[in-house]
């Protein structure tokens, strides 16, 4: 079986889910009372800035469904521009749309949208979300040249469909990628993708990471540092997170999960009892603190079990983006449907203990706003 389909099968169930990085990628319910330490403090020392998060609209989020944004079993971009305009207009409170981006970004920004593809074409960022995105950021004066398509990994990108003839005059491009024979490692022995990541910045915990080369072949380090990729402390100016809504056992993996395990290297060692804290502390380091202007969680399709790969059992249609600078209470907004949908399905029946764990955690490092009774939530329905 080649590697890529072995990655792939997961989302058909059997042995290979238990030995996929994929599946692996869901926190443990009882988490050990003692963590390793980190450099969580170095991060926090560092001074804020006029981007920082939770940005420029602190617990404000807009909540925007539309029961016709499906058509034909797929995504309407024409639907899912209208989501977009009206979130972005009620979340500056701007009447200009144009005005509304500018807020936020500028021509003269490399903005970076950090999609989600990893569990494929059934449940990757849709491409009408992330065309809508690009087609009212040139509306708002961006040049395509100036945007850039992003995740860890490069290869998932390109079987979810965002490759450059799909975006022409926009920059594709993943960390970790592999060269036309299907290697992630040069003639030299170095892995191609050491080159796109940035030593001088790391999230480091007392933690051993180790290569795995079957399941892993583009590990680019192990050790006890999870480097940044430099699409984020070089590339870009400004970060646009479009996350799918998913479920990850009883929690989420939506904005934090989607900037922290995206941004990083050496990540496997960090599931498990530091799935919490690398959701909340990765993102407060400046590559993703100081940079991330605005989340944009794309509930057209999701899933509310066997997140975050793609079991299309759980796939559903939320019909919903869920916009907000803040990705702290954009996450606790995105949280609460999906444990609505998954007691709705009967896989739950309330609230688990420690599911909101990193949301509280990030709270606590002043990233936004965890605490519902804080976030400010305006809710549209709009009509087919």
């Amino acid at each position: 079986m080649q590697r890529r389909n072995f990655f792939r099968s997961i989302a058909l169930g059997g042995m290979t889910a238990a030995l996929s990085p994929i599946a692996k990628a869901v926190p443990l319910q009882d988490q050990e009372k003692q963590k390793p330490a980190t450099n969580i403090n170095e991060a926090t020392a560092i001074p804020r800035t006029a981007h920082s998060m939770p940005g420029k609209y602190p617990g404000k989020v807009v909540k925007t469904s539309h029961p016709g944004c499906i058509v034909d079993g797929q995504p309407s971009e024409t639907v899912a521009y209208e989501m977009l305009k009206t979130s972005m207009l009620n979340l500056t409170g701007q009447a200009d749309l144009r005005k509304a981006w500018l807020e936020l970004v500028g021509p003269q920004d490399i903005i970076g949208l950090k999609v989600n593809p990893i569990a494929g074409k059934l449940l990757s960022t849709s491409h009408a979300v992330t065309r809508s995105i690009i087609k009212q950021l040139e509306e708002a004066g961006i040049p395509r040249k100036n945007l850039i398509i992003w995740d860890r990994r490069e290869e998932d990108l390109k079987e979810s469909g965002f490759t450059e003839e799909n975006y022409p005059g926009i920059k594709i491009i993943g960390t970790e990628y592999q060269d036309a024979d299907g290697s992630y490692i040069d003639k030299d022995g170095k892995f191609y993708g050491e080159s796109r990541i940035d030593k001088s910045q790391s999230f480091f915990v007392d933690l051993e990471g180790e290569y795995d080369a079957y399941t892993m072949p583009y590990m680019i380090n192990g050790g006890k540092h999870s480097y940044f990729t430099k699409i984020c402390t070089e590339m870009v100016t400004k970060i646009i997170n479009v996350p799918v809504i998913k479920n990850a056992g009883s929690t989420i993996t939506v904005c934090m999960k989607n900037l922290a395990f995206g941004s990083i290297t050496n990540t496997a060692r960090l599931h498990g009892p530091m799935w919490h804290d690398t959701c909340a502390c990765a993102c407060a380091f400046p590559p993703l603190r100081d940079k991330v202007v605005l989340n944009i969680a794309d509930g057209l399709t999701g899933c509310f079990d066997g997140g975050p790969s793609a079991n299309p059992q759980f796939i559903c249609h939320y019909n919903t983006l869920v916009v907000g600078t803040d990705p702290v209470a954009t996450d606790c907004i995105c949280y609460d449907i999906v444990l609505a949908k998954r007691i709705e399905e009967g896989i739950q029946d309330g609230e688990k203990a420690g599911s909101r764990a990193f949301m509280e955690t990030a709270q606590e490092l002043k990233l936004g706003v965890a605490d519902k009774d804080k976030i400010e939530l305006k809710e549209i329905n709009l009509q087919a």
